[in-house]
């Protein structure tokens, strides 16, 4: 008999823990971690944005967007030597700016390799030189427009609780924890230096646990016969930033079209 309600208790429990581990956690903007990914351009309000009717060159150098926390990854008991956030954020911000409006909106030009650039350019210019080809080469495109800004803070542990319960030994408990980050965003004209917008947004990071857990004595007390499972997902950093900078990018995008910067390519 003690075999037999074991038995079903351990059912009961895998059944349970599979039913868990099988639900997508549901965080923020409706979109569960298993289903996030770098690789997608995560705003569709970006992505679906009309064309500009005339692209306006926007550079994006290495030093003009990054990390100015210093955060140190934690595992709530001490940091880590790695960083918390990517220590190349601005390739973030171009993706933003290269997919506005399917690539439809910004022309963005390459700075982040412009020494390497270069250096092939010379060589390309020797090269014709010395077999005495005539072709020129096509100049380098000039931005008009300068972003700036870094990730400013990402403060750890805002909002921690959870929930649980026991019955007959038999119990379970979620767990959940809620860090922030903030990023600034500054559109400067190359022209005046004129900081011309700037924004400030800031993107939740969610963590979520799940665990179950059975406690019984058998065989007349002298037997403990003790079960635990569960699992924890955790809302990646560089999703959660990319969000945050696609957000900025959109703000700037329409504060531009209500300022007159730019327009809207007129529908046919």
């Amino acid at each position: 008999m003690a075999m037999k309600q074991l038995f079903s208790y351990l059912l009961v429990l895998l059944l349970s823990s599979c039913a868990i581990l099988n639900d997508d956690f549901v965080l923020s903007d409706s979109t569960s971690i298993k289903e996030s990914s770098v690789l997608d351009l995560q705003s569709e309000a970006l992505k679906n944005l009309p064309a500009a009717k005339v692209q306006p060159t926007i550079a994006v150098y290495p030093n003009s967007f990054k990390d100015l926390t210093g955060q140190r990854k934690s595992n709530s008991s001490f940091a880590l030597f790695s960083t918390a956030i990517t220590q190349a954020p601005e390739a973030l911000l171009i993706r933003a700016f290269k997919h506005a409006a399917n690539g439809k909106f910004f022309r963005v030009v390459e700075r982040v390799g412009l020494d390497d650039l270069t250096k092939e350019r010379q060589l390309i210019r020797s090269t014709r030189q010395e077999f005495k080809e005539n072709k020129e080469l096509q100049p380098l495109l000039f931005a008009g427009l300068l972003m700036q800004g870094g990730v400013v803070s990402y403060n750890t542990n805002i909002t921690s609780g959870g929930i649980g319960a026991r019955y007959l030994g038999v119990g379970s408990t979620k767990e959940y924890r809620e860090d922030m980050i903030t990023i600034s965003l500054r559109l400067v004209s190359v022209a005046t230096g004129e900081i011309l917008m700037e924004v400030l947004v800031s993107k939740t990071v969610l963590s979520v646990g799940v665990s179950q857990d059975v406690f019984r004595f058998y065989e007349a007390g002298t037997e403990l016969v003790e079960f635990e499972g569960g699992t924890t997902e955790n809302e990646p950093v560089s999703i959660a930033l990319q969000r945050a900078i696609e957000t900025g990018v959109l703000n700037i995008i329409e504060e531009g079209i209500q300022r007159g910067y730019w327009e809207y390519e007129e529908a046919n």
